[in-house]
């Protein structure tokens, strides 16, 4: 049963004839179409021709006398009742970088597709690059993302770097389709938060040191180790606990990066973690990062 309802289908379709964009981009109807459908193969209401090609050939071309939104409403498509994963792949098919070169266009309609499909809990995501142009594909939206989101956004206001923006950004949008390679970052990330705060109070740090080792020195050099809060202090056995517990969180992102990440080797058998996994262990170390990096700011 589809999830996307025939409102949200029909918000979007209004919305890109609305807006003046065409469908088909720099591609002509039938080459635009041949990409998901099976033209040759599909009936013509047209009886002069043996299949759909050719009647839209006749009626889009030839003569043209189909109105320009035709497609919306074609039974053969069924864009208003096919199944999710077709109605999403061709929207994506719309922001392809062969169907549409202009980046402006391109961000304007995944705004317009991903406005109208939230409320369905559905969104258009970028999965990969070609010739450093995006590859989008749709998916069902991932609970708890924009949180994930708003403490990367936090941790690239404190560092400043090119590198760190990207390492995040990688992270965030790795969860979905490659939830290793969010998880190999998630480990970098702590690695990096950790090895900055020690350049910015001008400490040298071993480069040998394994992520724990430098998660250990790095709460010494902030005095967040459980021996620095004082027995007096208000709910001091529930900091010592929290603080205690630091270093787990850490063992524990980096022996699953190890079993599963991105930085080792896998064998044949190997299976990977689902997406969740990889929400859990990003949500983890973000969080800690920001806590050491504030922690940081307050105390310079």
């Amino acid at each position: 049963m589809n999830k996307i309802s025939q409102i949200t289908r029909q918000n979007i379709f209004d919305f890109i004839q609305v807006e003046g964009f065409w469908y088909a981009g720099r591609l002509e109807e039938s080459n635009f179409l041949s990409r998901m459908f099976d033209l040759e193969n599909m009936v013509s209401k047209d009886d002069r021709f043996p299949n759909a090609a050719g009647d839209i050939w006749q009626h889009r071309v030839n003569n043209y006398d189909w109105e320009d939104d035709w497609i919306f409403n074609d039974d053969r498509f069924n864009l208003l009742n096919c199944d999710d994963s077709k109605f999403l792949d061709f929207l994506c098919e719309m922001i392809h970088p062969l169907v549409r070169a202009d980046k402006s266009e391109v961000s304007k309609l995944v705004q317009i597709f991903n406005d109208n499909l939230t409320d369905d809990n559905f969104e258009i995501v970028e999965k990969t690059r070609i010739s450093n142009k995006p590859i989008f594909v749709g998916r069902i939206k991932i609970n708890g993302k924009e949180s994930i989101e708003k403490k990367g956004n936090e941790i690239k206001k404190i560092l400043n770097a090119d590198y760190v923006s990207q390492q995040i950004n990688l992270m965030e949008s790795s969860i979905e389709n490659s939830p290793h390679i969010s998880i190999g970052l998630a480990k970098e990330l702590i690695e990096t938060s950790c090895k900055s705060i020690f350049d910015e109070r001008q400490e040298e740090y071993d480069k040998n040191w394994d992520l724990p080792k430098l998660m250990k020195e790095t709460t010494k050099l902030l005095k967040l180790t459980p021996d620095d809060i004082p027995n007096e202090a208000k709910a001091a056995s529930s900091i010592k606990q929290i603080l205690g517990s630091l270093s787990s969180v850490v063992q524990g992102i980096g022996e699953v990066r190890n079993e599963y990440g991105s930085g080792h080797g896998k064998d044949g058998k190997f299976k990977g973690l689902q997406p969740r996994h990889a929400k859990l262990a990003v949500g983890a170390a973000s969080t800690l990062a920001i806590y050491l990096l504030e922690t940081h700011e307050l105390k310079k």
